[in-house]
């Protein structure tokens, strides 16, 4: 998606935000803006972003924070272990989150490239 993200932060945001609707339409065209200004230190790999918002439209989500974007994980013999989801500030990307359900299967950004199925 862009240069300026790290490789497993932009694989996911394309996947997550893949659907032909306004809100991610418009999130797609701030990505290219987007720079990670922190991560999750427990490894889950947790992505806080910045932004010039006066770079870019905002998507038409409204003023407050929104879950643009929530989708499960699913392993290869089918486990729903967590899920990742794309908040959103007053229509700016604001972070990028990776959410466990459980103890017994580590979940991180690492396997969410590999388990997410785009939205449909």
């Amino acid at each position: 998606m862009t240069d300026s993200l790290p490789e497993d932060v932009a694989d996911v945001l394309d996947l997550v935000l893949s659907l032909d609707e306004p809100v991610h339409v418009a999130l797609r065209r701030q990505v290219p803006q987007l720079r990670v200004q922190s991560r999750c230190k427990c490894g889950c790999g947790t992505a806080y972003f910045e932004l010039d918002a006066d770079a870019v439209e905002p998507a038409p989500t409204g003023l407050g924070t929104v879950v643009a974007a929530d989708v499960p994980l699913f392993t290869e013999t089918g486990v729903c272990p967590g899920e990742v989801l794309v908040f959103v500030q007053g229509g700016y990307l604001s972070w990028l989150e990776v959410c466990p359900w459980s103890d017994d299967v580590e979940v991180n950004l690492s396997a969410a490239r590999r388990w997410l199925q785009p939205p449909s």
